[in-house]
């Protein structure tokens, strides 16, 4: 393999969480794998991968839960720029700094952020010319959320969730996310959902017109009322306190509340800005949560700055 050619200069990504607005899971695959309809919004909370070059391949962090993620090779961020280097005949050799502000094991995609951002970050310090194709199809090998935090905005994700459809969105949405004490682990939730749905029939999953046509309209209120995540019985069963949180954040005037992704985030959808610091207020209050964020969507996907 040859050097990385690099100009020398750093270059710093910023990449989004995300929120599943629609999340309907099919039955386990043999693969071990489910079908997924998965209706992704990108959110205004951001990680950010700065790239610089360096003599082998390092990872650093600093901010939010940084405690709680690898800094080796397991991290998915040096896995972007292995895979990258590798299609390209170059050495790994790069110091990749992430600034987390994504809560961490949270459901809302910042493992997967971070190996966007990365992915992208090293393309560019590295000038290798990859394409969207290529860029999406190293995501696609890193894992099902990872093409949608390269992209953003809104998507339909079907197959493991990594196939993209873009959506129109026709105006802004308000988030609150109450975060939890400690994470949730993904393929846990899986195998609770497996446990719970045993020996029914899981329906196969498909996108809810009425929620896409919600997100289309821009109309708070129709989403609201289309929320639906099937992994939030096996989130909770695995954590029943989030329960008083959801119910917290809906006494306080949220329009709908539901659990982001695999949890514990739980995220809750307000009518403007005023109630999203409202409900913020008294989420903190309630004392049911660690933190609480507020953040828009839809968000710009990875985006070099």
């Amino acid at each position: 393999m040859r050097a990385s050619g690099t100009s020398g200069a750093s270059v710093t990504v910023r990449v989004p969480a995300k929120v599943n607005v629609q999340l309907a899971v099919g039955a386990a695959r043999p693969d071990g794998f489910h079908d997924l309809a998965n209706v992704f919004l990108a959110v205004g909370l951001y990680d950010e991968v700065t790239a610089t070059p360096s003599d082998t391949l390092r990872i650093t962090a600093e901010g939010h839960d940084v405690d709680r993620i690898p800094l080796d090779r397991t991290n998915l961020a040096a896995r972007a720029a292995e895979l990258l280097a590798a299609r390209h005949g170059i050495e790994p050799n790069v110091h990749l700094h992430i600034t987390k502000d994504i809560p961490v094991a949270g459901g809302m995609a910042g493992g997967s952020a971070d190996a966007a951002g990365a992915l992208l970050a090293c393309d560019t310090l590295w000038s290798t010319g990859a394409d969207r194709t290529e860029l999406l199809d190293i995501c696609v090998e890193l894992g099902s959320d990872v093409p949608f935090s390269l992209i953003g905005g809104a998507a339909l994700g079907v197959g493991r969730g990594e196939l993209l459809t873009p959506l129109p969105v026709g105006d802004a949405f308000h988030w609150v996310f109450a975060v939890a004490d400690g994470g949730l682990s993904t393929p846990a939730v899986y195998r609770e959902f497996d446990r719970l749905t045993a020996g029914t029939a899981v329906p196969e999953p498909v996108a809810a017109p009425e929620l896409l046509a919600a997100l289309e309209a821009g109309d708070a209120t129709a989403l609201a009322a289309t929320l639906v995540n099937d992994l939030q019985p096996a989130a909770l069963s695995l954590r029943p306190s989030l329960t008083t949180t959801l119910e917290a954040g809906t006494a306080a005037g949220a329009l709908a509340a539901l659990v982001s992704g695999s949890g514990p985030t739980t995220a809750f959808l307000v009518k403007d800005a005023q109630a999203a610091g409202d409900v913020a207020a008294a989420l903190l209050a309630s004392g049911t949560c660690r933190e609480v964020r507020v953040a828009d969507s839809p968000a710009a996907g990875a985006t070099a700055l």
